[in-house]
């Protein structure tokens, strides 16, 4: 088995690498200038942080450095990895309950929302819960029988509607039909589509409303999976989401394949969500529960 803090060190290689590995290599033993701010400033924003995100850190670490009297620019090593680990929310524990427990997954088209799914679904199986997956992506023939693979790969229950269903009927029934097998947790694989296009979104939030109506407090959970990848682009994508849908947190999915580590902080700062879990590889068990700790560290190498 993989140690877990060998699949973080892994799965952030390429943020590590490509532009936080940078900063060692910029903070020696020289006294800290103008060149030394710019030269972290240029960093930051390429590892995507984003330039509000950037200037926010750059402004706290001012500060820290004169408070604590520090001169030489290799003491800015320890103190950019404190202020970048207190901007990383510690993901909200969650127990799962009422029963049956319904998450919804919502996202771009191509942000890793099946796969997430299925990634779940194993995970809360390994937890001992009785999983059922739901396709309430009706367009797509293809991602409902991507979806029944996995389910019947994992031995959970699935239920699907007719391709051009109204996905607010199947999930309706879902919950019906979760409530008499006992199923403690429903994931929920909503349709792809983009933030800008107005009817879908409506449609989206037509779907969430009549969960509401087959249980009470329903979705419990409506977790946003944003692509790593798409670093800054896919912010804007997020704020309309979690307008139309009220969003309770973020899968970061394709992390291991992103050099955009850095988006992160960019999500916390700006969109205020907790990331719940992180994809750091291509395997059912490489969806881990964000880690703020093994995050920090593992960018910086340190």
């Amino acid at each position: 088995m993989v140690d877990i803090f060998d699949r973080w060190k892994s799965g952030l290689a390429k943020s590590s690498k490509a532009t936080f590995g940078r900063i060692a290599s910029l903070l020696g033993a020289t006294e800290i200038d103008t060149e030394t701010w710019d030269g972290l400033e240029e960093i930051l924003i390429q590892a995507d942080l984003g330039i509000n995100t950037t200037q926010s850190i750059l402004a706290a670490l001012k500060i820290s450095v004169k408070k604590e009297g520090v001169t030489k620019s290799s003491a800015l090593g320890s103190l950019l990895e404190q202020e970048l680990r207190l901007r990383v929310e510690n993901p909200h524990f969650i127990d799962y309950l009422p029963k049956p427990y319904v998450i919804f997954l919502v996202g771009v088209n191509g942000s890793g929302k099946t796969t997430s799914v299925a990634k779940l679904a194993h995970r809360f199986t390994n937890l001992g819960k009785k999983v059922q997956i739901v396709a309430a992506d009706t367009f797509r023939a293809a991602a409902v029988e991507q979806l029944q693979v996995w389910a019947d790969r994992l031995n959970v229950s699935f239920l699907a509607g007719q391709t051009g269903s109204d996905p607010g009927a199947v999930v309706f029934d879902a919950i019906q039909s979760a409530k008499v097998k006992n199923v403690d947790i429903i994931l929920v694989d909503t349709a792809g589509r983009l933030h800008t296009r107005y009817n879908l979104m409506e449609e989206l939030k037509k779907v969430v409303r009549v969960a509401g109506k087959a249980m009470e407090g329903a979705p419990h959970a409506v977790w946003l999976v944003m692509d790593a990848t798409t670093g800054q682009n896919a912010l804007a994508q997020a704020r309309s989401f979690k307008d139309a849908v009220k969003v309770t947190g973020i899968i970061l999915a394709k992390l291991d394949s992103s050099a955009k580590g850095g988006m992160v902080f960019a999500i916390q700062e700006e969109l205020g969500l907790p990331i719940l879990f992180a994809g750091l590889g291509e395997t059912l068990d490489d969806l881990q529960p964000f880690d703020p700790d093994k995050f920090v560290k593992n960018i910086l190498n340190t």
